[in-house]
């Protein structure tokens, strides 16, 4: 990393899932707004949906997910009786639409649903919504918590698509995050999903994690290479114990400096790209037959809130607590605390209580962050073409750029900005530039840039 470099590496950043971002969502835009946008889809229109599972059988130090350990399984299935209420609710909103295309279980670790409710829940998401012919259905996954028949289960419910967490192979590192999880566990439950005919199998990979050196996050990137995984995500541990209390479990001192970081994320896209991956975006690598990098070289990879995608829907229907929906309109929020998120549920409400409705300036932004986010380079002219506004409303945004351009983050040609590959990793420092809302982010509302 450049020396020049690091006053931006240790700014704090958002991800730029969304824009405006959830930081920016408020109570003022509720029940009312996620009920007249759910209503508002179109006839033809294909949408896609998320459920969000907030329970680990084993929670790791390291997360900074929505996330708890039930300790036996009446929350989860109490929790599940209320999803249905949800999927059943959500379904009555909604307007004439085509059906779900794609359809993704998050968490938390998803796995943790016995067969049966993870089955219900899908028949009630045909019954409500519909799933279309051919639609990805993707599961989050824990290697250390499959129970027996889950991956018969997954199979016939079609699902096509899986994310493993790995994240680290080493064993002390392992030990250090509270996630044990030896090679050999990995490998055999990608045999036996690829036995059940779920071929596209992804991985998650972590940097930055205590105790891990840049061998170690080589030797993961090759074995996610070696077990041939559809899609590997890369991505920086991000310490936040002030919102992530677990988190205080990690000794601080175990962790890598700015520069390991960097040598870090650079050695896991050289493995990668070495073993013939794609770089898709910030943090995501994939297969060159993978329909993700398929979309990265014809132009139409989009980013929301499960990352690079290659899903083009406009309406994305978040469910379960703290959930986030996506509409034309705007985004909203569900209800965070659990057992208000049930009881608005039970009550025959939608569970909203944040978001926010899109401004003619929040699309223009947000159409040139996901350009940029999903291709490293935008033209600000042609952005706003596109959007139909004066060509100068980006000036700033460009003005922003040519700061950066000293240092080497990006190139300014005219009005068109780019991302150099030695300086991806600092891609989201660049995106800010094109952000209205939040040119300098708070200390505490996201994680650094590298």
């Amino acid at each position: 990393m450049k020396d020049a470099w690091i006053p931006y590496a240790t700014r704090a950043v958002p991800r730029y899932t969304s824009y405006p971002t959830a930081a920016d969502f408020t109570p003022e835009t509720g029940v009312a707004a996620a009920m007249a946008w759910s209503a508002a889809t179109r006839a033809d229109e294909a949408i896609s949906a998320y459920l969000h599972i907030p329970f680990c059988d084993k929670l790791c130090w390291y997360c900074g997910c929505a996330t708890s350990v039930p300790n036996g399984y009446r929350r989860v299935a109490e929790y599940v009786g209320l999803l249905l209420k949800e999927v059943s609710l959500r379904g009555r909103a909604m307007g004439p639409h085509g059906g779900i295309g794609h359809l993704h279980f998050g968490g938390g670790s998803p796995n943790i649903l016995n067969p049966n409710d993870f089955l219900e829940l899908m028949d009630a998401l045909q019954r409500h919504f519909g799933l279309r012919t051919g639609a990805e259905i993707a599961v989050e996954l824990d290697p250390r918590t499959m129970k027996p028949g889950q991956v018969p289960t997954f199979a016939r419910a079609g699902v096509n698509r899986v994310s493993l967490g790995v994240q680290t192979l080493a064993e002390d590192v392992q030990h250090a995050i509270n996630r044990i999880q030896p090679r050999d566990m990995v490998v055999a439950l990608i045999e036996d999903l690829r036995g059940a005919g779920i071929d596209a199998v992804n991985m998650d990979l972590m940097y930055g994690l205590p105790y891990q050196t840049t061998q170690h996050v080589v030797e993961a990137a090759r074995f996610a290479a070696e077990m041939g995984a559809a899609r590997v995500s890369v991505f920086g541990y991000a310490h936040v114990p002030w919102f992530a209390k677990h988190q205080r479990a990690i000794d601080e001192n175990a962790l890598a400096g700015l520069h390991e970081r960097f040598t870090q994320a650079r050695v896991a896209a050289m493995t990668l790209e070495g073993a013939g991956y794609v770089a898709i975006g910030l943090d995501h690598y994939a297969r060159a037959d993978d329909t993700l990098a398929i979309a990265a070289r014809e132009g139409r990879l989009h980013r929301n809130f499960q990352g690079y995608t290659d899903d083009p829907c406009e309406t994305l229907i978040g469910m379960g607590a703290t959930a986030i929906s996506q509409f034309r309109e705007g985004f909203s929020q569900n209800l965070k605390d659990r057992k208000a998120w049930g009881e608005a549920v039970t009550a025959g409400h939608l569970p909203a209580e944040r978001g926010i409705a899109l401004t003619p300036d929040d699309r223009l932004r947000a159409r040139a962050l996901e350009t940029l986010m999903c291709r490293l380079e935008v033209d600000a002219a042609e952005i706003c073409a596109e959007m139909d506004v004066p060509d100068d409303r980006l000036d700033g945004a460009l003005d922003a750029a040519r700061e950066l351009e000293r240092v080497g983050l990006c190139h300014v040609s005219g009005t068109v900005v780019t991302v150099p590959e030695e300086a991806r990793i600092m891609l989201r420092t660049v995106a800010q530039c094109f952000d209205a809302r939040s040119p300098a982010a708070a200390p505490q509302r996201h994680a650094k840039a590298v």
